[in-house]
């Protein structure tokens, strides 16, 4: 009977802690870091401001977990389905499609990844780390689907798996940019059909293949 209420409160107050940064994530991913303002904060969590920084020791502590947050809510959908499929290729071709496909609007502003990027980029070090630590974690794992595909046998072994990563995901962002400048989706749709002729480029040929490429190469 004596802990019952200490761990009532307890979990009261991690409720009340997910709930700020999931309404922070959303304030800080369209206003970024220094276009938040404590009233902006307030509004949107429904808190004063007592209120929100007795769960946190500032607004760098709750951005810093806010872009957490934003990081998982929209990475999520963008590896729907991947565990199912069998090869490689297929993986990183879904991928694509989670990216440039109509997702669940989990949190709006855009991908937090750019724009955390933007914002800090000569300003806050500590939410560029975390931007920075994002993009090198996306970057790796699709590098490891590269790789896991070229020791399968599905991809050629003379394509470096940093330089694909690189490829896709400058693309994908770069797409996102130009949509949310335009208001609608053909620059994803675009680049979604060109990394998928990039992806298949990527396969190793069959002899059946290799010989019709020499025949046409050859005229």
């Amino acid at each position: 009977m004596g802990t019952a209420a200490p761990a009532t409160r307890s979990s009261k107050g991690d409720q009340t802690r997910q709930r700020v940064i999931q309404k922070a994530a959303e304030v800080f991913n369209r206003r970024g870091f220094a276009g938040a303002s404590i009233s902006d904060l307030m509004e949107a969590t429904g808190l004063e401001k007592g209120g929100i920084y007795r769960h946190f020791e500032s607004k760098q502590e709750l951005a810093e977990a806010a872009f957490d947050y934003a990081w998982e809510a929209v990475s999520l959908p963008r590896q729907r389905g991947l565990e199912e499929q069998k090869n490689s290729l297929d993986k990183l071709l879904l991928l694509v499609r989670n990216f440039v496909g109509e997702p669940p609007r989990t949190i709006t502003g855009g991908c937090p990844l750019l724009n955390t990027a933007v914002d800090c980029d000569d300003g806050n070090v500590l939410l560029r780390n975390k931007a920075r630590a994002a993009l090198s974690g996306w970057r790796s794992r699709i590098a490891d689907f590269v790789r896991d595909g070229q020791q399968n046998g599905e991809l050629r072994k003379n394509i470096d798996p940093e330089s694909v990563a690189v490829v896709m995901i400058a693309a994908l962002e770069g797409a996102v940019m130009m949509s949310g400048l335009e208001k609608n989706r053909k620059p994803q749709q675009i680049i979604g059909e060109h990394l998928e002729e990039y992806l298949l480029g990527l396969r190793v040929k069959s002899e059946k293949r290799r010989a019709e490429s020499r025949k046409q190469e050859s005229g």
